[in-house]
């Protein structure tokens, strides 16, 4: 493989990019034929740079939910990257969770991180807002286990990644959390004392993830009927955006799936938020493209999540049961999914390009390659 085409360093590109009034695209493309090159065309096209990223979840060294290794991931974007001939890209570990601190656990993730290093991955996001303690006495006490977990494994990346520069986003505030009252939200408290503890440490991320309204996937009403992501709290971010950036950190925001375009592009505030995560997004394409060009296969795809969560939901309607589980069967069905007619593959490729087009317009990323050093 030509060093052309590997990731570009993340912590670069991100510095290059830290006024650039615009918002990076981040893609969890949990099924990679024909997503990764649609998406790859249309940022060759409008000369922007274009996060690949999966989660622990989605992708670790027993294949996650998508039956994707952090290898097989890595090598599957760097060969689309160069079929497109588009070099313009990084590998991300998107949701590195530790939700308990444990030596197992750790342990787990070094070597997870690890052999992301080795694969080529230049970016990384450590998530560690589970680790919450409610009976802390001060926002610090609260945090302290995150803060501690987060240093611990950016040392580790630090000391394993050679002459990388690479990027780091961390987490404060569980996103999509919710308590008897509803969402629960980040305060710029916990914000300015998380990252403020980091640099003391002598960890300095590009991105600061928080829980600002957002909720992961497909959201519905109480009648299960599929709904926009109107809540995030815009305001809020643009305070704790402006709080941290005197510390040269931007906000990723995340769970941008069902928010409506014309929203991003009015509303987001561009180079305060430098990240959008959108993920099910890909997914739901995925299927849309099946139901019509392979119906025998989603058809399958439908039965089988049905089956297997119906009766853990039985006051959800099958729509919303679908939505929320069908992320399961890409593991599942791995081998058929892979086995698709190149007219599907075609599909979506141009589906995806078509959508990736949209939401680089509204987040203002367009000829972004300017700004890199």
């Amino acid at each position: 493989m030509s060093s052309e085409y590997e990731s570009l360093d993340g912590g670069k590109v991100y510095r290059s990019l830290f006024n650039s009034k615009s918002i990076i695209l981040a893609v969890n493309p949990r099924f990679n034929l024909g997503i990764l090159e649609g998406i790859f065309k249309a940022g060759k096209e409008m000369n922007t740079i274009i996060i690949f990223e999966l989660a622990r979840s989605e992708c670790d060294l027993n294949g996650g939910y998508t039956g994707l290794t952090p290898q097989t991931f890595a090598n599957n974007v760097r060969s689309v990257a160069k079929k497109v001939g588009n070099p313009n890209f990084i590998i991300h570990g998107d949701h590195i969770t530790i939700k308990k601190r444990s030596d197992e656990i750790i342990a787990s993730t070094k070597k997870l991180i690890k052999n992301q290093i080795e694969n080529g991955y230049k970016s990384f996001a450590i998530d560690a807002s589970f680790l919450f303690n409610l009976k802390g006495k001060s926002t610090y006490e609260q945090l302290e286990d995150n803060i501690k977990v987060t240093t611990e494994l950016a040392n580790y990346i630090k000391d394993n990644a050679g002459n990388i520069e690479y990027g780091l986003e961390v987490e404060v505030g569980e996103i999509g959390k919710r308590d008897a009252n509803g969402l629960v939200y980040t305060t710029i408290d916990e914000a300015l004392t998380y990252i403020k503890a980091l640099n003391e440490n002598d960890i300095h991320p590009n991105f600061l993830a928080i829980a600002n309204g957002s909720t992961h996937g497909n959201i519905y009403d109480k009648n299960g009927k599929p709904i926009e992501q109107i809540t995030i709290d815009i305001p809020r971010t643009i305070e704790i955006a402006k709080a941290i950036e005197p510390y040269n950190v931007r906000i990723a925001q995340h769970g941008i799936t069902g928010t409506p375009l014309d929203l991003i592009q009015k509303h987001f505030p561009k180079g305060l938020i430098g990240k959008g995560n959108v993920g099910t997004y890909w997914q739901n394409i995925v299927w849309n493209v099946l139901q019509e060009n392979e119906p025998e296969i989603f058809q399958a795809i439908k039965k089988w999540v049905l089956d297997k969560y119906k009766a853990s939901n039985p006051t959800k309607n099958d729509v919303e049961i679908f939505g929320k589980n069908s992320k399961y069967a890409f593991k599942e069905f791995f081998n058929q999914l892979h086995s698709i007619k190149v007219e599907t593959i075609n599909k979506l490729i141009d589906s995806a390009f078509i959508e990736a087009k949209k939401f680089l317009a509204a987040f203002d990323s367009i000829n972004t390659i300017k700004f890199l050093n």
